[in-house]
């Protein structure tokens, strides 16, 4: 065919399953007509019309004939199509069945409800946030947009990659960093100018990384950060490199050959600061057993190597 594709190739995806239930006659029941306790450590499933126990099979792919299928509208009605999407894209890798629970809606649910409740606590923050960025971060605010840039390009890199699982996992720990942040905050005077301005930047960051996977939530929190457009039609955020790179590293450290601690110093430490604190280590002392080292060996950036 004198044409070519839009794409480069064909992801197939899993599928989503479900538990299978049935009655002692054999007659499969649907999900919705089953309540499911826990007696003890065992899931015990009854219909919830009559109370009759009924037997949880094997996890199955959704089909009719079976009858393990559940209803999208059902759904939807319960939780929201954000709630469903969320769910489904955080459960599993993309190319793996993802197993639909109640219990797994239910946590997409608070996770989206916490959202809403932070983004309207950076919108109150981002309120002092002057017009023009600083020259220069420190602190909090510091680590406020570095959390958020490193979500961002991690998030970028794993969209690329169809590993949306994991896109919601850096999520999960923006929204846990800046939340963090704010829990520093114990008065109005510490939300200073570049706090307040690390905290609406990464705000945007984080309704712009979720708006993919939840559209209508997104489109609410953007609009609840003061912004008059559609977060839809935004460009995709830049990511500042040099907000990427540590300022300290951790080094494995090493007696005879043997790891025997860590060791965490500054990036640009000189070798002899990282000999000194390293043979300050307990743990390095025992294995020394006393002795005087023959010989430190430090591995820029690397690895440290004692030899006794």
């Amino acid at each position: 065919i004198g044409m070519k594709e839009p794409f480069e190739g064909l992801f197939t995806q899993g599928m989503v399953v479900h538990e299978t239930y049935r009655k002692a006659d054999g007659e499969w029941v649907m999900p919705a007509e089953v309540q499911i306790e826990t007696i003890g450590d065992k899931r015990v499933a009854k219909l919830a019309a009559t109370g009759e126990t009924v037997e949880i099979g094997h996890i199955e792919k959704m089909s009719k004939s079976k009858r393990n299928t559940v209803d999208p509208d059902d759904i939807i009605a319960s939780f929201g199509a954000d709630t469903a999407r969320w769910f489904m894209l955080s459960d599993s890798p993309p190319e793996r069945d993802v197993i639909w629970t109640e219990e797994g809606a239910q946590g997409a649910w608070r996770f989206m409800q916490r959202l809403w409740r932070l983004v309207n606590e950076i919108a109150e923050i981002g309120t002092k946030a002057p017009a023009v960025k600083s020259a220069a971060f420190d602190g909090t605010a510091l680590e406020v947009r570095k959390a958020a840039h490193r979500a961002l390009a991690r998030v970028s890199e794993d969209i690329d990659k169809l590993r949306f699982n994991r896109c919601v996992a850096h999520i999960y720990e923006c929204a846990n960093a800046i939340s963090a942040a704010i829990g520093e905050v114990d008065s109005p005077a510490k939300v200073t100018p570049d706090f307040a301005f690390a905290m609406k930047e990464a705000g945007d960051i984080l309704v712009q990384l979720f708006a993919p996977m939840m559209p209508h939530l997104a489109e609410e929190c953007w609009a609840a950060l003061g912004h008059k457009t559609l977060v839809s039609v935004q460009a995709w955020p830049k990511v500042e490199g040099a907000l990427l790179v540590e300022d300290t590293i951790t080094l494995p450290v090493q007696v005879n050959g043997k790891k025997r601690a860590d060791v965490t110093v500054s990036r640009d430490a000189k070798n002899a600061e990282i000999e000194a604190l390293v043979l300050t280590l307990d743990a390095v002392k025992k294995a020394l057993e006393g002795k005087a080292p023959k010989k430190v060996i430090v591995v820029p950036q690397r690895i440290v190597n004692v030899v006794a």
